[in-house]
C-alpha cells in the first residue's frame, strides 16, 4: 500500500501535517475525512516527487540511517517481507525526514521495484556503499545478512568519529575557554587596571605600552578583525575548491608528524571497511572499489584509488597494486596480499580495518594528551604576560618613592 504526504485542517482550523497508507490519493482524502479533517493537500511520495520537492542533501544524519539500519535489518532477519519491514521502520522513525524517505522507498517496493532500485531513487540520502551492498544482498538472496553487516558497518563508522572526535573535545574546549578570558582581560579588565597609570607624567613601560595597543585595537576593532578572520576561512575554502589546490593541502596534511598519521589512518580504515563489507556482500572488485574511493575524504589517497582501480582492471591484484601507490599503510597492504593467497579478502580486510581504527583512535589520543599541557602552559603565559604588563608601572611607581 502506498503512502501519502497530507497536509489536512481541523475542526478548529488548525493544520496537521503527516503521513497516510491509502490505496490512491482519492481514498486518502477519504480517509482524512473521516477522521473529522479537511485535506488540503494529498501528494505521493514517489522519488519523482520527492525530487520535485526538492529533498535536500542529507536530511537525516548518518547516525539516523544508521538506526534504521539496523531496525530494517532485525526486522528483514526476523523473516518479514521487506515492504512490510519498510512499514515498520516508518512507523518506529522519530525523524519526519526519516519517515518520509522510507515511505517513499516503500511506495517504489510496492509498485514492484527491487529495493536497491527504490534506494537508488534517493542518492543523495543513501550512499553509492549503501546501494551497492543492498543491491549485491538481493542478487544473492541474503538480504537479511548483509543489512546486519551493513548496520554493523555505519555503526562502526560512527563510533571511530565519535572517539576521534572525543579525544580532541577537551582541548577545544580549553582553547576556547583561554580565548574567551584572554579577550575578557584584554577588553575590560586591562583598561580599567591601566588607567590609573596613563593620567601620571610617568613613562609606561614598553610591556605596559604593548598591552594598552593591543587592548585598544581589540575594543576599537575586535568585531571587525572576527569578521576578518570568518572572511578568511571562507576564502580557504573557495582555494581549496580550485583544480589541484586540494591536493596540495592533502599532501600537506598527510606529511604532519602526528596529526598526518591520524588522517591517514582514519581514511584508510574508513577505506578497507567498506571494501571489505561490498566484498564480503559479492560486489565484483571494481565496482566495489569505487564506492570505496568515495568514502576517502583525502583527495591524495582517493587519487591513489584511482590509480589502483586502472592496476587493477588491467588484471593487476589488490596488493601489489596498492604497495605501488606508496601511501597506504603497509598493514593494509600486507593483509590483502595474505586475503588474496587465501580466498580470504574480506575478513583480513576487517580486520585491517580494525587495526587502523585501534591505531588512530590511540594516536588521536597521544595527541590530545600532549596539547593539553601544552594548552594549559600557553594560556598561563598570556595570562603571565598581561599581569606583569600591570604590575611594571606599580613597581617602578614603588621604587620611585622609596
Amino acid at each position: 500500500m502506498p503512502s501519502f504526504r497530507f497536509e489536512a485542517a481541523d475542526s478548529a482550523g488548525r493544520i496537521e501535517k503527516g503521513l497516510l497508507d491509502a490505496d490512491s490519493a482519492a481514498a486518502a482524502r477519504a480517509a482524512l475525512r473521516a477522521r473529522g479533517l479537511v485535506p488540503l493537500e494529498v501528494g505521493t511520495l514517489a522519488p519523482a516527487a520527492g525530487a520535485r520537492r526538492g529533498l535536500p542533501r542529507r536530511r537525516f544524519s548518518e547516525a539516523e540511517l544508521a538506526l534504521a539500519t539496523r531496525q530494517l535489518a532485525s526486522l528483514l532477519g526476523a523473516g518479514l517481507p521487506v515492504a512490510q519491514a519498510l512499514g515498520a521502520t516508518v512507523d518506529q522513525a522519530e525523524n519526519r525526514a526519516v519517515r518520509e524517505v522510507f515511505a517513499a522507498v516503500r511506495s517504489d517496493v510496492f509498485a514492484g521495484h527491487r529495493l536497491a532500485e527504490a534506494l537508488s531513487q534517493f542518492p543523495r540520502e543513501f550512499p553509492e556503499v549503501y546501494r551497492a551492498s543492498v543491491a549485491a544482498g538481493e542478487d544473492s538472496g541474503e538480504l537479511a545478512g548483509v543489512m546486519e553487516r551493513l548496520a554493523g558497518h555505519l555503526e562502526e563508522r560512527l563510533a571511530l568519529r565519535a572517539k576521534i572526535l572525543g579525544a580532541f573535545l577537551y582541548p577545544a574546549v580549553v582553547t576556547l575557554v583561554a580565548l574567551a578570558i584572554v579577550v575578557f582581560l584584554m577588553t575590560y579588565v586591562v583598561p580599567q587596571v591601566v588607567e590609573v597609570f596613563q593620567h601620571s607624567r610617568q613613562a609606561l613601560p614598553w610591556p605596559t605600552r604593548l598591552l594598552l595597543a593591543l587592548s585598544y585595537v581589540l575594543r576599537a576593532a575586535g568585531v571587525w578583525l572576527a569578521l576578518g578572520l570568518v572572511a578568511c576561512v571562507f576564502l580557504f575554502r573557495a582555494w581549496l575548491k580550485r583544480p589541484g589546490r586540494r591536493v596540495v593541502w592533502d599532501r600537506w596534511l598527510l606529511g604532519l608528524p602526528l596529526l598526518g598519521r591520524i588522517v591517514r589512518g582514519v581514511n584508510t580504515a574508513r577505506f578497507a571497511s567498506t571494501l571489505a563489507l561490498l566484498t564480503s556482500a559479492g560486489v565484483p572488485l571494481l565496482r566495489a572499489l569505487e564506492a570505496a574511493r568515495a568514502t576517502l575524504a583525502n583527495a591524495v589517497l582517493s587519487n591513489a584509488v584511482g590509480d589502483v582501480i586502472a592496476a587493477v582492471r588491467e588484471g593487476q591484484a589488490l596488493a601489489p597494486a596498492l604497495g605501488r601507490a606508496k601511501v597506504f599503510p603497509p598493514v593494509l597492504v600486507h593483509l590483502a596480499a595474505s586475503g588474496e593467497a587465501t580466498g580470504e579478502l574480506a575478513p583480513l580486510l576487517e580486520r585491517a580495518a580494525t587495526n587502523l581504527s585501534r591505531e588512530a583512535e590511540r594516536r588521536a589520543l597521544a595527541l590530545s594528551t600532549l596539547l593539553e599541557p601544552l594548552l594549559i602552559l600557553a594560556m598561563g603565559g598570556v595570562v603571565l604576560g598581561i599581569v606583569l604588563a600591570v604590575l611594571l608601572p606599580i613597581i617602578e611607581i614603588n621604587q620611585l618613592v622609596r
